[in-house]
């Protein structure tokens, strides 16, 4: 009698056993031949950029002999083309990368922090022309092979060809960049009609090759998978979102069409560079916003730390008083939030790993905001914890339009165990319906009422946080700019992961990147930014969707979600888009100082808002706003001696004026920019001169888009120059006021110019400021923190970052929770 286990007919186990072994074999298969294609790749990149281009080159010369002795075959001729091509491109690319690499270090923070636009770029090349490497020693090795995958391997070296085609014309634009700029500077100074000719040059250029076989291919190799599934879905999010002449509509009736994309990466490059150059912020606002979902959300929370408190809290629009700094006894008013929609609660989120004293008060409770079907995790413990001695308040990212603190409350779970204290995330209005200085307004506004009433939130309050990412980065910077400006306490430390410092449609090395990065492509920040300085209009809407606002569209969604799975997975989407695609009707309310008695001549300065000063500006004899004269060039805070009798914090009409250049040296010290333009020295007069009208090398053209007029507002609003906006563009007297500011930015990421060329700032003003780039990983990576081991160390650096602010050398640290 035989045994189960032996061989039977067909469906018997030992027929099953045998499929799962051979299951087991490929996909073992498969992770040793990643394992080692990653080794490869790593010696490679160990290369110099020289013996690297000569190893391309002699491989392609090779290869491109063997196929053009294969016969007049169509493939054979193509294959042949592809690595003519990569010859062309590499050996073009190389001197070009040298030129770069050779200033690069004079661009850095310091010698311990060796990261900015133009070592990005460089590595960027570096890592395309180690793929095409690669491949050509396969090809080399297997063309000969009956196994040999022709039209798989002509597809890919087609693909690759193609972005380091478009990344040889990166590399000109970054020359082209190095001639114009003053020394030192990463960002473009030209004039404003020379930086709109540069973008509407430089937002022509081909991007579909980056986004199909390409894509994320400078990233670590455990970010791709993530990536591509994002791209699918985005494809298959916006393939019917169309526009018509009453605005905008929903075509789609599933986020679950994307099969074709995901098999034909070329279609789904072409989609998503169409996406992403002509579909406006709201479809960016409906796209981003999904992981607000309650199912998605449920899910990502299920797999993250687990609190004993998380409270959305709703908090009145009434002004209060907050005490001075320079003398306590004095008080300032802080007023509600009043721009563009007047006086409206402001929304927060109380996170602890622990229940602590005045976290289950019936004040706080009170102030609980419902959250629909979702119930609050506050367990009953037999004893509470006492008020920590720490506060972080956290202010979430979205590009200004979009997610909540619900979005990153995952992680945010994370930090409260590992830190052991509170944490209050901000949830504040979005843009285009509120745009600047509403978010401003609502996160100082938070901000304060978490100082006056941190016993409420278990805190005492000892040393305070402000952390945040991407623009809640931004407004960390801003809202702690604001706190001086009062004469309020500023918070004891800053961090800010990935921040934004410079909101303006302006050229620099790193966001040249952004012709490739399929999470911050240049013509979304674009929309985003311009959405946030108020550009983007607005249509009407009905009063009801304005009251539900993005969270309850979200809400009401989810139960459309849940009745129509009865009836197919469909029709649920259609009505999220339509909903989410619709805008609400901007209500302009003059923005006024908080009335009451003025307890000294100083607070009247203090009471004021910054922003509100800002922009109530009144013009110059010849009529145009003043703020349009704050360029790079000239942007500096008067002379003290000329602002002698007004508070040195405060940001009036008069402070916000423009100044000379020679007040002030934007960028650098003067002592400082000798080894800048000792580099600039280096290139030709005729490069100088040419700037960034200089065309590219004889012979050379790079691959247009072929996605038609790109809809991307590329002017620049005076209010993007508001140092509240952009705290790059903040003078050095309002930068002396900020606390120590850390910084952990990504290499590969678009905005990292604007953390090196700030941290470079408050370096040359004495300020205490620490810069920490992490390799390999894009935008955003706090919210993939448990996607992988790169991401999660990257988040840990952020928690070490924040440790620093709360206990500085010298004081105990807060114990992580069990």
């Amino acid at each position: 009698m035989e045994s189960a286990g032996k061989e039977g007919p067909a469906g018997a186990p030992g027929d099953r056993a045998s499929k799962k072994d051979k299951e087991r074999s490929k996909r073992q298969s498969r992770r040793r031949w990643r394992k080692i294609k990653a080794k490869a790749l790593q010696l490679i990149h160990n290369m110099d950029l020289r013996t690297m281009t000569q190893s391309l080159v002699t491989l392609a010369e090779d290869n491109m002999a063997f196929f053009s002795s294969q016969g007049p075959g169509e493939t054979a001729r193509r294959l042949s083309s592809v690595f003519a091509g990569v010859r062309e491109q590499a050996l073009g690319l190389e001197p070009a990368l040298g030129r770069l690499l050779g200033v690069a270090h004079l661009f850095d923070l310091d010698a311990e922090t060796p990261a900015n636009g133009y070592r990005s770029l460089v590595h960027t090349a570096r890592c395309c022309m180690a793929h095409l490497l690669h491949k050509s020693r396969y090809v080399a090795s297997n063309r000969r092979s009956i196994f040999f995958r022709t039209s798989h391997n002509l597809a890919e070296l087609e693909a690759y060809l193609a972005a380091l085609t478009q990344l040889r014309a990166l590399t000109y634009y970054a020359q082209r960049l190095l001639a114009t700029n003053r020394p030192g500077g990463l960002f473009f100074e030209g004039d404003e009609g020379l930086t709109t000719d540069f973008l509407r040059e430089y937002v022509t250029l081909h991007k579909g090759c980056f986004y199909g076989r390409c894509l994320g291919f400078q990233f670590t190799p455990a970010i791709r998978p993530f990536l591509q599934t994002l791209s699918i879905g985005l494809v298959s999010f916006g393939e019917h979102y169309k526009r018509n002449e009453t605005g905008l509509s929903v075509a789609a009736s599933s986020l679950f069409t994307g099969g074709r994309f995901a098999i034909d990466p070329e279609l789904r490059g072409a989609e998503f560079e169409r996406i992403t150059q002509n579909l406006d912020v709201h479809f960016w606002k409906a796209f981003w916003n999904i992981t607000e979902i309650e199912v998605l959300s449920s899910l990502a929370n299920m797999a993250s730390a687990t609190v004993r408190v998380s409270r959305l809290l709703s908090l009145p629009p009434e002004a209060f008083e907050m005490p001075l700094t320079t003398d306590p006894k004095l008080t300032v008013t802080i007023p509600p939030p009043l721009a563009h929609m007047g006086p409206a609660p402001v929304l927060v989120r109380l996170i602890s790993y622990d229940l602590r004293e005045g976290q289950d008060s019936e004040e706080l409770s009170s102030l609980v905001k419902s959250e629909g079907p979702r119930t609050l995790e506050l367990w009953p413990r037999p004893q509470q914890a006492p008020r920590s001695r720490y506060l972080v308040v956290h202010i979430h990212g979205g590009g200004f339009v979009a997610q909540t603190s619900k979005s990153h409350e995952p992680y945010l779970k994370t930090w409260a165990q590992e830190l052991g204290v509170p944490i209050l995330s901000i949830d504040y209005s979005l843009a285009p319906e509120a745009p600047f200085p509403r978010a401003l307004e609502e996160c100082f506004y938070a901000y304060c009422w978490a100082i006056k009433n941190c016993a409420l939130l278990g805190s005492t309050g000892e040393r305070i946080c402000l952390a945040g990412d991407s623009a809640g980065g931004n407004l960390c910077f801003t809202v702690s700019l604001r706190a001086a400006a009062y004469g309020v306490r500023v918070p004891d430390g800053i961090m800010a992961a990935y921040p934004a410092t410079m909101l303006q449609p302006t050229a620099s090395p790193s966001r040249l990147l952004s012709l490739m990065d399929p999470l911050l492509p240049l013509s979304v920040l674009s929309k985003c930014v311009s959405a946030y300085a108020g550009g983007e209009t607005e249509e009407p809407s009905n009063s009801d969707q304005k009251a539900l606002g993005m969270m309850g569209l979200v809400q009401r969604d989810t139960a459309l979600l849940f009745r129509d799975l009865r009836l197919g997975a469909s029709s649920w989407l259609n009505s999220f888009l339509e909903l989410s695609g619709r805008k609400s009707p901007r209500d302009s309310v003059p923005i006024a100082a908080p009335a009451g008695p003025d307890p000294a001549p100083l607070t009247e300065s203090m009471r004021r808002s910054v922003s509100e000063a800002a922009l109530d500006q009144p013009e110059d004899p010849q009529g145009t706003d003043s703020l349009k004269n704050l360029t790079l060039h000239d942007l500096s805070l008067k002379s003290s001696s000329e602002t002698s009798g007004t508070s040195e914090l405060s940001l009036s009409a008069e402070t916000l004026g423009p100044s000379k250049s020679s007040d002030v040296n934007f960028l650098l010290r003067c002592e400082d920019t000798s080894e800048e333009a000792e580099a600039q020295d280096e290139l030709s007069p005729e490069d100088r001169g040419r700037g960034i009208r200089a065309t590219f090398p004889k012979g050379f053209r790079p691959r247009r888009s072929s996605q038609g007029p790109t809809q991307m507002p590329i002017y620049s609003s005076p209010i993007a120059k508001n140092p509240f906006m952009s705290p790059l563009l903040a003078p050095e007297s309002m930068l002396q006021t900020l606390p120590p500011v850390h910084i952990v930015a990504c290499a590969l990421d678009p905005m990292l110019d604007d953390s090196v060329m700030f941290a470079r700032r408050l370096r040359s003003l004495g300020k205490p400021v620490t810069l920490r780039v992490v390799e390999d990983l894009p935008h955003g990576f706090l919210s993939l923190a448990a996607l992988c081991r790169e991401t999660r160390q990257a988040a840990a650096l952020c928690v070490e970052r924040i440790r620093l602010v709360l206990t500085p050398p010298g004081t105990t640290a807060p114990a992580a929770a069990v």
